[in-house]
């Protein structure tokens, strides 16, 4: 069986959390860098990537990597690269997207024109054409230049993964699904315990941990490029793929899942996306403020994304919400708490230092992820 070089991206700080999921699947690991994790598979790995990865933005095919510090050079590169190997005769590619970090190469305009025109070259060659259709498939290329160092990636997934289709109601600051997947998965919770979440917005957290309950693939209800690639994979591999899925599904599962928040309408939403998610059986979602937080339960956790309040009005009531948090925290006293902020004094006003403090760029901004670690359950 052919063995395919993959690239997974993913937050910055969470790699570790995309190659435990990625070995997990039964990959090889190829190497872990900053936002991304690369892995060998088979064809059918592409669609078990795709389908069951929880924390990744997409999986594409590393098509090539080499040095470049001219566009000559990036032309002559890029076109010696077997592009065959990926591309039929009919099928369109183009550069979706290029990135250059501290690189001669920086205007990616000029990337993206130079690299099509290569690859078009190269694909007449190859099937011995004087001009190439592209009225088949799609083949969107994502290019990124570090340092000189060029890397293509084909994209088999589309649509970024973090969209997994149930979350069309959005509310002020959501928190991504994949960041809340990895962020879950950061955690000792599992099913059995109990999970609350007092600023549940549109309700990805508890959603996000319904779907991991329910033993719920995340791609199981949407489509992704490379189901059109019979050249590289069958739609064998695709159903094969989707059944063990289906099969993976835990209908008899039982949860403590709950999600508040004082807007009435992010409630509304959260209920609206958990029902398109199937998980609505799993999740209590509950009109109510954070400084009114409680739970008959022991050892449960919170996980929770509160407001960071990035401008300077904001901040000034950031302090009291801290504080609040803080104080129904430690009415809890068997309960560990999970909290990603920017918000620089989340500790003071907390009222704890956290157990452990994990930095995450969540998009451009620069986040932590505080770790209040609570007591273990007895035996």
């Amino acid at each position: 069986m052919e063995r395919i070089e993959l690239i997974a991206p993913c937050h910055f700080g969470l790699e570790s959390v995309l190659k435990r999921e990625i070995q997990d699947l039964g990959c090889g690991i190829s190497s872990v860098e900053d936002g991304k994790v690369r892995f060998v598979t088979d064809p059918r790995g592409i669609a078990r990537s795709n389908i069951f990865l929880r924390t990744t933005e997409r999986i594409l095919v590393l098509a090539g990597e080499f040095t470049a510090v001219t566009f000559d050079e990036l032309y002559e590169k890029t076109k010696v690269l077997d592009w065959k190997r990926w591309i039929p005769a009919d099928g369109r590619v183009w550069v979706t997207k290029a990135n250059s970090v501290k690189s001669k190469l920086f205007s990616p305009s000029d990337i993206q024109s130079i690299m099509k025109k290569a690859i078009v070259d190269r694909l007449k060659e190859q099937y011995h054409v004087e001009t190439v259709p592209e009225t088949g498939a799609p083949y969107p290329l994502r290019v990124s230049i570090m340092k000189d160092r060029v890397t293509i990636g084909i994209d088999t997934s589309g649509i970024s993964l973090h969209k997994r289709g149930y979350r069309t109601d959005t509310v002020k600051a959501p928190i991504s699904e994949t960041l809340a997947a990895a962020l879950l998965m950061l955690t000792p919770w599992k099913k059995d315990r109990i999970l609350m979440d007092p600023f549940c917005g549109s309700g990805t957290f508890p959603i996000e941990a319904a779907l991991m309950a329910a033993g719920i693939a995340p791609g199981m209800n949407r489509s992704f490029t490379a189901e059109e690639w019979p050249n590289i994979l069958s739609k064998r591999d695709w159903y094969e793929a989707a059944n063990e899925a289906m099969d993976s599904v835990n209908e008899n599962v039982r949860t403590d899942i709950v999600g508040t928040d004082i807007d009435p309408a992010a409630i509304r939403a959260a209920k609206e996306n958990a029902a398109r998610a199937g998980v609505s059986d799993l999740i209590r979602f509950e009109v109510r403020d954070a400084e009114k937080m409680s739970h008959p339960g022991e050892y449960g956790f919170i996980v929770t994304n509160p407001p960071y309040g990035e401008r300077l009005s904001e901040k000034e009531a950031l302090r009291p919400l801290y504080e609040a948090l803080g104080e129904r925290f430690r009415a809890l006293p068997t309960w560990s708490m999970y909290v990603i902020t920017s918000y620089e004094d989340a500790e003071r006003d907390i009222g704890r230092k956290a157990d452990k403090n994990r930095k995450i760029y969540n998009g451009m901004l620069k986040t932590y992820f505080y770790q209040f670690m609570g007591p273990k359950p007895e035996r």
